[in-house]
């Protein structure tokens, strides 16, 4: 019997999923994604070319490795078109090595309208959504009145978009929204027509089959567990369950196959759109990790918040994703740092806390401890025991505080600018 490890994200998004998932992909036989849709955004970097990817799965560039759209996602088949242009992978070859789920939500047009109109209502509660359409989307599934893949092959398929798409509309008269279609529905039924072209399947079976003939699958989280739409820092939370047991309901496996349980955080800390961060930095420290990070969003193009590292969120996200090894990105980012803060426990109407509040809303005040900074380039050190000890008395700290290894080291947005643990 084959296994499941899943990697996802601990943070509010932006870890660097994409590109550790593309590094641990030879050491499976499928990479799949199992939530979420074209909000995501994960960039790999090799060969002096960079790719980002926001649908397809970050396993795509490794030869003869299977890729596969899970059922949990939503897509945008307008999106999808471009990413497939953008990748420069040959089609044949593409559809050859990637599945597409047929219980997998379709985003229309019209839901990226509603996604504006909704966001624009919302006043100064804005979510910072990215207006793809992710949450209007989600919402019609959640309603039952959602278009999946599988419908996109029916004879009716005109009559079933116009449909949907007379529903959106009618919501959208009550919001004044300014509705031009014509380059957009052109884009998405092109999308369609590509997306005919793959293997479109119940890939609950097939996931399950190649289980039985003992493969081993990778699957990729998207966003961070900090925007669950369950545990995240609600409503500033994406429309999917990011979290480990979400990998169970988007590809249609039982919790005894899951093997192994990767956690991505960064060696800070970042979040784009609304929401709390207590450890957000309005200065000149913010702007330099910001700068060193190149933490603009590689989906919308928005500057990142940035932060120091916050351990009740980091272990909060352990606890709920039973997260069995710990990797760190971006530890670059601090090689010119003197000084490191970590949050270590918060301050509320005068307690100190160690857990989440419920109220988003109440006052949170970090409590930091210092450590020294390594002041040190890493990115060419391959062996761990070779890093800064500045660095490596970091790395030991958040194992005590967490109990849980942190295995993999990444010094650098390249592929092989990756430590793991054990291994020169």
């Amino acid at each position: 019997m084959g296994e499941i490890d899943i990697l996802l994200g601990l943070q509010w998004g932006d870890e660097g999923k994409g590109k550790i998932v593309d590094a641990l992909t030879p050491e499976y036989d499928i990479i799949t994604r199992f939530q979420g849709g074209p909000n995501a955004g994960h960039t790999l970097e090799f060969e002096n070319e960079k790719y980002i990817l926001h649908t397809i799965p970050s396993g795509i560039f490794r030869k003869d490795k299977l890729n596969i759209i899970g059922n949990g996602l939503v897509i945008d088949p307008s999106i999808f078109l471009k990413e497939v242009k953008s990748i420069k992978i040959p089609l044949a070859e593409l559809v050859d090595k990637l599945i597409i789920s047929s219980k997998a939500h379709i985003i229309l047009p019209t839901h990226r309208l509603l996604d504006a109109a909704y966001e624009n209502a919302k006043g100064d509660m804005k979510i910072g959504s990215t207006l793809k359409g992710i949450g209007p989307a989600y919402t019609d599934k959640t309603s039952r009145s959602g278009m999946r893949t599988g419908d996109l092959f029916s004879k009716n398929i005109n009559e079933i978009y116009n449909k949907h798409k007379q529903k959106h509309l009618d919501i959208l008269e009550r919001y004044n929204a300014d509705i031009n279609l014509e380059k957009a529905e052109k884009e998405w039924f092109e999308g369609v027509e590509l997306i005919k072209k793959f293997r479109v399947i119940n890939t609950e079976y097939f996931i399950n089959r190649n289980l039985a003939e003992g493969k081993k699958i990778l699957a990729e989280g998207a966003q961070g567990t900090m925007l669950d739409i369950d545990f995240g820092s609600y409503p500033f939370v994406t429309s999917s369950n990011t979290i480990s047991a979400g990998a169970c309901s988007g590809m249609g496996i039982s919790p005894k196959t899951i093997g192994n349980i990767f956690g991505i955080f960064k060696a800070y800390c970042t979040r784009v759109g609304g929401g709390p961060f207590p450890t957000e930095l309005h200065n000149d420290i913010g702007q330099k990790l910001r700068d060193n990070g190149q933490e603009y969003g590689s989906t919308t193009g928005r500057p990142r918040r940035c932060g120091w590292l916050d351990l009740p969120a980091l272990k909060y996200s352990c606890m709920i994703n039973g997260v069995t090894s710990l990797f760190m990105t971006k530890a670059d980012v601090l090689n010119s740092f003197d000084k490191i803060r970590v949050c270590t426990s918060y301050r509320v109407n005068n307690t100190f806390v160690e857990e989440l509040p419920f109220d988003t809303n109440v006052d949170i005040e970090p409590v930091f401890i210092e450590m020294n900074g390594w002041k040190k380039d890493i990115t060419d050190i391959r062996d761990y025991d070779k890093l800064p000890s500045a660095l490596r008395d970091y790395v030991g700290f958040i194992e005590k505080e967490t109990g849980i290894p942190v295995d993999m080291i990444s010094v650098g947005p390249d592929r092989s600018e990756t430590i793991i643990r054990g291994k020169a």
